[in-house]
């Protein structure tokens, strides 16, 4: 077994949806306690780990399917790289990592940690075959890295970043299945066997839905009393600019440039959507800090 094979098996680009882990600390204007900081790293670390074993159990279960599939076919399990015997020790390695690392924190965490896995184990196997309801994991899936990074710093999430980040979460997921669909148009296979219970029309619409949602939620949120009283500033509304930049950059990609298939590889890649992410950043802390 290659260490590249390994790399791609455990699919660190992923990771970067982990850093929602952060964001109470951020909101909070916490960020630079050392103590806090490092709670929420460990957790990073962990949930990350855990993250690999559930990506590794899913290509063991997919891994007729990705064959089939023209991007995930050369992952590592479905083109032979690692056998399965080597992904289950690379698998139950990982599990037993994250977990650890998580007992170290705090057992809220943990519980919160075994809600994901048991929640991802139901959606390899079943859930992500029912439609609507594999979007809504996924989604779900962002708030409980929030509820994890609460947890381990002991900061009392608003019920606006919560919100905020299913909502975005939810709209990432719908973008994500409208490029299965536009792959099943274009090749006549169908990646997923849930593809039967989308179209683009739908799509498009759901996407179109969320995006507004998200927006004026967004804007909401930053001219609201209470969070104009607890930052001590109106300038909030501002940083709304750079949220409208993002999504219409997103369905630009999606809706142009047809290529939605992963929102990690988009903020990796599109030096649009960092710099626009960027901008958020710089304005959201100037205005806190």
């Amino acid at each position: 077994m290659k260490p590249s094979a390994l790399i791609k098996l455990m699919r660190p680009h992923q990771y970067i949806k982990n850093l929602f882990i952060f964001l109470p600390l951020f909101f909070a204007m916490k960020i630079t306690e050392t103590e806090l900081l490092l709670n929420a790293f460990i957790a990073f670390i962990a949930f990350s780990l855990t993250a690999s074993a559930i990506y590794t159990l899913n290509d063991y279960h997919d891994i007729e399917e990705d064959k089939r599939h023209p991007k995930k076919k050369d992952r590592p399990l479905a083109s032979g790289a690692i056998s399965k015997s080597q992904a289950i020790i690379i698998m139950t390695v990982l599990f037993v990592a994250g977990f650890t690392l998580m007992a170290s924190l705090s057992l809220q965490s943990v519980g919160i940690l075994s809600a994901y896995t048991i929640m991802n184990i139901a959606y390899s196997f079943y859930l992500k075959h029912v439609a609507i309801i594999d979007v809504m994991i996924i989604a779900i899936g962002f708030v409980l890295r929030l509820f994890v990074g609460s947890a381990v710093t002991g900061i009392h999430l608003s019920m606006w970043i919560v919100v905020m980040t299913f909502l975005l979460a939810l709209f990432m997921a719908l973008a994500k299945r409208r490029d299965d669909v536009l792959i099943y148009l274009d090749t006549g296979k169908k990646m997923r066997k849930v593809i039967d219970g989308y179209n683009l029309q739908f799509l498009d619409t759901s996407m179109a839905i969320m995006a507004s949602v998200v927006i004026v939620t967004y804007t909401i949120y930053t001219t609201s009393a209470e969070v104009v009283e607890r930052f001590h500033s109106e300038y909030l509304y501002l940083t709304a600019l750079f949220v409208i930049l993002g999504i219409m950059r997103y369905l630009q990609i999606a809706f142009v440039h047809l290529d939605s298939g992963s929102p990690t590889k988009i903020v990796l890649k599109d030096r649009f959507m960092q710099l626009t992410l960027l901008g958020w950043i710089i304005s959201f802390t100037w205005i806190l800090y």
